[in-house]
């Protein structure tokens, strides 16, 4: 965005607060703790969250652990002060149990933290068996980055792969997937990178697992020219999407009332990109009987529907992209406008952005001599966890 150009991974322990509540269920969650060493307990209790993580030793036999710099250490989460390095081969591959045919949300990790120490931070590529998924350069986020999809496996086997593409070593530090429900998140295009996601709040709140039942992350986003607007009422989430109800508890406006909420960013680097938009609104003010709140979508200037968004009180309403959308040069303009028979200003209370990656080939090389990896489907944990981490 223009005021959002970026979001970089940013995991100091310090710098964020996560909101717990209520245990949700976990099942189908894997969490692996790579690089965990072997005299270290597995599964283990991470103490700031008391989730479990579990060792990546059952789901790939190639690659050495390390640990990351103890300055560096004394200030993250355990996950994240050890990781496993692939000096050796080109392509090294983790497999994993998943269940064919259904939307999962799959995020890997990565942190260099001079574990070697050469300050040498290296750039490679991430697979999706053999499908390339993105390219890893620790060199340009030296606080480690994060990359996560939803895609639906057409195996009961998915292989994550780290490549080596130069002089320098792959590495990782965490791998997890969650099962999601098919019935969201479903595209006729591709799977879904995403983008970002935040709930509009001028809380330091970073939301997850438990508050949100797939475990995905929700990082609390404002700006200068909107007014927060909060509820304690409890907001109804229920539909396909099920957002967290701490997120749909705030809002924002804009404070100049006539003018638009505008959200928008530039992403030069790949200008082609397409983005399903997925809009979560809820009245979360008590309007009078003289107040009515309606407002359009538009789209880099053009409307996107003739029908405006009336927000159910203390109710979540989802309004999802049906095909993709393009932005010309890689610059999107999104904005909620008033009608002219509103009385109150657009408000948006969170908001997920994804672009559409395709992975043509099965995410399963069936010639396992081709990869280091291990096929272990009988040793499916049930394992799962919450990971601190912070936007900037």
């Amino acid at each position: 965005m223009a005021r959002y150009h970026g979001l970089w991974l940013l995991i100091i322990k310090t710098l964020a607060i996560i909101h717990i509540v209520q245990a949700q269920s976990q099942q189908g969650f894997i969490s692996l703790d790579c690089g965990l060493p072997t005299n270290e307990p597995s599964p283990y209790k991470e103490e700031s969250t008391g989730l479990q993580f579990s060792s990546d030793a059952t789901f790939i036999q190639s690659g050495q652990t390390g640990r990351i710099q103890p300055t560096l250490a004394s200030r993250l989460l355990k996950p994240y002060t050890t990781l496993r390095y692939f000096p050796n081969g080109t392509r090294n591959c983790y497999n994993l149990p998943v269940e064919k045919g259904r939307n999962h949300l799959i995020r890997a990790r990565f942190l260099y933290g001079n574990y070697d120490g050469l300050d040498n931070n290296p750039t490679f590529d991430l697979y999706l068996g053999p499908n390339p998924w993105t390219t890893i350069d620790l060199r340009r986020l030296v606080n480690g980055t994060r990359e996560e999809i939803i895609h639906i496996p057409t195996s009961n086997k998915l292989q994550v792969c780290l490549v080596k593409t130069g002089t320098t070593t792959p590495l990782i530090s965490t791998l997890e997937v969650r099962p999601i429900g098919n019935d969201s998140y479903s595209t006729q295009f591709g799977s879904l990178n995403l983008f970002f996601r935040v709930y509009l709040s001028e809380s330091k709140t970073t939301l997850r697992y438990p508050d949100d039942i797939y475990d995905r992350i929700w990082t609390a986003y404002f700006w200068k020219e909107w007014t927060q607007i909060t509820t304690t009422s409890s907001v109804g989430n229920s539909n396909n999407y099920e957002p967290p109800k701490a997120a749909l508890a705030s809002a924002a406006v804009p404070t100049n009332a006539s003018e638009p909420l505008t959200i928008d960013w530039t992403n030069t680097e790949k200008p082609d990109d397409l983005y399903y938009l997925y809009r979560h609104f809820a009245e979360i003010q008590d309007l009078q009987t003289n107040e009515t709140r309606e407002f359009n979508m538009v789209w880099n200037g053009e409307l996107m529907s003739t029908d405006p968004i009336i927000p159910d009180e203390l109710k979540i309403t989802t309004i999802l992209s049906v095909t993709p959308r393009t932005c010309a040069k890689g610059e999107c303009t999104f904005q909620l406008k008033r009608t002219n028979r509103s009385t109150l200003p657009p408000l948006l209370n969170a908001f997920e952005v994804y672009t559409v990656i395709q992975f043509p080939q099965s995410e399963t090389n069936e010639n396992e001599g081709m990869f280091q990896c291990v096929s272990n489907i009988n040793s499916f944990i049930h394992v799962r966890s919450i990971l601190l981490f912070f936007y900037f």
